[in-house]
């Protein structure tokens, strides 16, 4: 069944409240649902036509389709929403250590960043940059549940959180590069 009526009320139970309810506003509710909109966009970003011909290097002599990366991070958003939520899981070190190998080997492919960009270029680029957009506000609602301190949060879940979105804004440059698009400043007039 898609619906109980138990949140009528404008409360949610998560994994380690028992028959504890929240508030659907609460820091872990906000969390969750900024987790589930990241996750979801990205599903957008997966389906694109482009996404399985784009080659994503994840180091010497390694490289991923960009679906199959967003797979696997839509994946690990599970797994920190889970964690959120108060289940027993949590992002590994590993996980962390994979998203910086990737950025690293992107990075190395593109020009240095001399001045932030606007957002555009392909259709394909445009939507990894809202990812980011969704995954830093993500990141910021995760903060706010381990600072608030009801639900623990480990440091390798903040940590890939922010590594998320270099990834996608690393992302975003390397398909608008590939395609020969140049970065167009902000002129601040």
């Amino acid at each position: 069944m898609l619906y109980t009526g138990k949140g009528d009320n404008g409360t949610t139970k998560t994994f380690g409240c028992c028959d504890q309810r929240i508030s659907k506003s609460s820091a872990v509710a906000e969390a969750l649902g900024a987790l589930d909109e990241v996750n979801s966009f990205l599903g957008v970003v997966k389906v694109n036509p482009r996404s399985a011909e784009v080659v994503v290097p994840g180091g010497p002599d390694t490289a991923f389709s960009l679906a199959g990366v967003v797979d696997e991070v839509q994946q690990n958003l599970f797994i920190i929403q889970a964690e959120v939520a108060g289940a027993d899981k949590h992002i590994e070190a590993a996980k962390v250590k994979g998203l910086e190998v990737m950025i690293d080997a992107i990075e190395a492919e593109l020009p240095p960043i001399t001045s932030f960009f606007v957002s555009g270029g392909t259709e394909l680029a445009a939507t990894l940059d809202f990812s980011r957009t969704l995954a830093r506000r993500a990141e910021r609602r995760v903060v706010g549940v381990a600072d608030e301190g009801v639900t623990p949060v480990g440091k390798e879940t903040l940590a890939y959180l922010n590594r998320l979105s270099s990834l996608l804004y690393a992302l975003a440059r390397q398909v608008n590069h590939k395609s020969g698009i140049t970065e167009e400043p902000p002129t601040y007039k």
